[in-house]
């Protein structure tokens, strides 16, 4: 159980547009009366088959009041049903040599397990029985309470988590979008099982959910399995619910500890993967931090060694977007570091090359297939797809996506950085962090 990281909710290759477009013919699709969507990809070679449930509510989808809601309610399903208790769940798909696990993420929640293909309808009874009717007992909710705000004291004491969380709430200041996903104490300590259940009722019907599974598995068996112990589910619409718009605004984080290293993340708006504009960024974040060969690692760590890792990611939502270029660095080289990215940006925004290009786009061609390899990685793919778009996406097409920008594609989408007002956020001894005003100067493109 887990809250996932914005990164872990931008689709590389998602499609553009509404959806419309070929669904992948080796995966079956079929939709339920109800609204629920169940998706599913058999594997000759596997004998496992992973399996899970999402649904298209996150953290940015709470109320003020219910911030930290989701993620509490991802804990709260393995804790107990109206026919099991906790201890009976694990035992129950254990013994089975199977496991359960779920995850918070900005725009989405999922619960999954894994078992032999001969076990798939017990996964399906579990996960539905914890979806359909969880207990939510007070004894158990003030015992995960606790759980959870262990879990921030964590985060808290963890400096390259935190700096990423600040990162976010800087960016997207008083916003659901920039607010941590585990919660703060007092929104925490005040959740109630009424709370929940509001939560839930907005939220967790049949038409916001996917039925996904990959593996060892048949798509006819799958639907039977769905109408047996997902009936109950009530109906909805394929549609999320309406969200606060995000917009970027940019901004400072400065947490000042005694650290040895300055944790430090900078950022500038970037694109949604709803109209297909995070396509040439993406491509644009592995010239300039993807890799060995890149730009940020040849300068940073090979030239100047100034530190261990540098990277440069993009991180699409729905409705908008965020870039950022995160390192480690020692106090005194925080200024020059800093100097250097942004001049690394800058010049990469006007003279990347055909060369890397097409190496940024193999890298992400490779890593978007090996992921297709596994029972696992597809899942998570169909899942999202489906939710998002309506349909699975046919490798050929995503690979052709990727072929199809050009080298002004990716330089256009560099220059679109630049000029807006940068976010830093920076956790450690930051005597040596310039002024944010600075930044904004030295993120411009000279006349």
């Amino acid at each position: 159980m887990s809250a996932t990281g914005p990164a872990e909710t931008a689709e590389i290759a998602a499609p553009t547009g509404n959806g419309h477009g070929a669904h992948d013919p080796d995966v079956g699709l079929t939709t339920l009366p109800s609204g629920l969507r169940i998706v599913s990809q058999h594997m000759d070679h596997a004998v496992t088959v992973s399996l899970g449930i999402w649904i298209g509510a996150g953290s940015r989808d709470e109320l003020p009041h219910e911030h930290g809601l989701a993620h509490l309610l991802e804990h709260m399903a393995f804790k107990g049903t109206a026919r099991r208790n906790a201890l009976e769940i694990a035992e129950e798909i254990e013994s089975v040599g199977g496991d359960l696990n779920a995850a918070t993420s900005v725009e989405y929640t999922c619960y999954t397990a894994r078992v032999l293909g001969s076990d798939l309808p017990l996964a399906v009874d579990i996960l539905s029985d914890i979806l359909t009717a969880p207990a939510l007992t007070a004894e158990e909710l003030k015992r995960e309470k606790g759980v959870i705000l262990q879990e921030i004291s964590a985060v808290q004491d963890t400096p390259d988590d935190l700096v990423y969380d600040r990162f976010l709430q800087a960016a997207f200041p008083d916003q659901p979008l920039g607010r941590p996903i585990l919660g703060t104490a007092k929104t925490v300590k005040g959740f109630t099982p009424d709370a929940i259940r509001a939560y839930l009722a907005r939220h967790y019907h049949a038409g916001n959910m996917v039925l996904a599974a990959s593996g060892a598995v048949d798509h006819a068996e799958l639907v039977a399995l769905a109408e047996k112990h997902l009936s109950t589910l009530l109906p909805g619409p394929a549609t999320a619910a309406p969200r606060e718009a995000g917009h970027y605004r940019g901004g400072e984080a400065r947490i000042k500890s005694d650290e040895e290293q300055v944790h430090l993340v900078l950022g500038f708006p970037g694109q949604p993967f709803s109209n297909g504009a995070h396509y040439p960024l993406q491509i644009f974040s592995s010239v300039l931090g993807g890799g060995l060969s890149s730009r940020l690692f040849q300068q940073v760590r090979e030239q100047r060694g100034l530190a261990y890792a540098v990277d440069a990611f993009h991180w699409p939502f729905s409705d908008c977007g965020v870039f950022g270029i995160s390192a480690g660095t020692a106090p005194e080289d925080v200024g020059e570091l800093i100097d250097v990215a942004l001049a690394c940006l800058r010049q990469a925004a006007e003279d990347v090359s055909e060369i890397e290009v097409a190496r940024a786009r193999a890298q992400m061609k490779v890593g978007l297939l090996a992921s297709l390899e596994s029972p696992g990685g597809k899942l998570e793919q169909m899942a999202r797809q489906v939710l998002l778009f309506g349909r699975a996406i046919p490798r050929e097409e995503l690979a052709a996506r990727l072929d199809a920008v050009t080298l002004e594609d990716v330089r256009a989408a560099g220059r679109s950085l630049l000029g807006h007002q940068p976010t830093i956020a920076a956790v450690g001894p930051l005597q040596g962090l310039p002024p944010a005003k600075r930044l904004l100067h030295a993120a411009r493109i000279p006349d």
